[in-house]
């Protein structure tokens, strides 16, 4: 499995799994809240913050619907493109956001929506980037962002595999080495019944990439079932409160979820531990108190043959092991044993 870098962090292998908190526009397109959203995946241990980069004017026609949940979550009335303007981020406040990621010390990148944002982000020294669903075949964006030569991790919502097997072969041919594929379920939120979370076995035998999964689920359960099948990076959509008006808030976590699920992933990922069966230390007390020794079920005297309806199984296990039952029947006792003592290879 290839592994790389998004800034001084290691991606893949045997490195801790790469949580993104997703912004996404859940600032609303206000500066202030995108820094309390910053401030709070900081807090709650995210590895990286992301966004979404886009001009309105170039991302959606006037005629353009709004999807289901859009219309349900936000104005009906308004059209996709007077909702995204509302959402937009200029590029002077995309530069503060990526300075103040800077200061706090997360890792910031985001999902370009077209050529023009993608160059404001390369502008910004940006250490990855993020190629969202709606964009997998759009083969001139991948074919720009390809000659940055940067880290992109790529989802996989609305795709074939060999839509997959194309966006990646683009993202090689325009110069990016170092990609990373999401499994990702393009619902809001996601149905459980269609999160399929075994198509991240097939990427890891098709791939020789890092696998992760893009999760739009509700609640916690389907990412932390992806890092115990072997999810490399976890995205997930956070909101400072669901409450709030907008496309994406109500599919989000606040932050003390976001919070319960990192520390699921991490605990998760220690528990994982390694693939040989061992007695381990901790487990040696526990093993003399809860495993048995052969004992005697009735007073034994010297000389006597042993015979099965003169012993018994019961703890502690310091004595002769109960596995060595038959070696034990035959045999004539060198001592008196008393009824419930443990009997050694020594009185035997």
């Amino acid at each position: 499995m290839k592994e790389f870098k998004i800034g001084k962090t290691k991606i893949g292998g045997d490195s801790p799994v790469f949580v993104i908190a997703e912004a996404g526009v859940n600032h609303n397109g206000d500066i202030n809240i995108a820094k309390k959203m910053i401030d709070a995946a900081v807090e709650f241990g995210a590895s990286a913050i992301k966004f979404q980069t886009f001009k309105a004017e170039k991302l959606a026609t006037k005629e353009a619907p709004k999807a289901e949940y859009q219309k349900e979550l936000a104005n009906k009335e308004e059209s996709q493109l007077d909702m995204l303007k509302k959402l937009e981020l200029n590029k002077e406040e995309t530069r503060e956001i990526f300075n103040y990621c800077s200061k706090k010390l997360i890792e910031y990148f985001s999902t370009p929506y077209g050529f023009e944002t993608a160059s404001i982000l390369e502008e910004l020294g940006t250490s990855a980037y993020k190629i969202g669903s709606s964009d997998i075949d759009n083969y001139p964006l991948l074919k720009q962002i390809a000659k940055y030569e940067k880290p992109v991790i790529l989802s996989s919502g609305m795709s074939t595999l060999g839509e997959i097997v194309d966006s990646l072969n683009w993202l090689r041919e325009g110069g990016c080495k170092e990609i990373a594929l999401l499994h990702c379920v393009t619902s809001y939120p996601a149905n459980f019944e269609d999160v399929n979370l075994r198509v991240m076995q097939t990427f890891q035998q098709a791939f020789d990439i890092p696998i992760g999964f893009s999760d739009h689920t509700l609640g916690i359960a389907a990412p932390l079932a992806a890092v115990a099948l072997g999810a490399e990076l976890i995205e997930k959509h956070f909101t400072l409160d669901k409450n709030m008006i907008g496309p994406d808030h109500k599919a989000s976590l606040e932050p003390k979820e976001m919070k319960s699920m990192i520390d699921g992933i991490r605990n998760i990922e220690t528990s994982l531990g390694s693939p040989v069966k061992k007695l381990l230390q901790s487990e040696i007390p526990i093993k003399e108190v809860a495993r048995k020794s052969i004992t005697a079920a009735i007073d034994i005297p010297k000389g006597t043959i042993i015979t099965e309806d003169m012993l018994a199984v019961k703890r502690p296990g310091i004595g002769i092991s109960p596995k060595y039952w038959k070696i034990i029947i035959g045999r004539k006792t060198r001592a008196d044993i008393k009824k419930d003592e443990m009997i050694s290879w020594k009185m035997v």
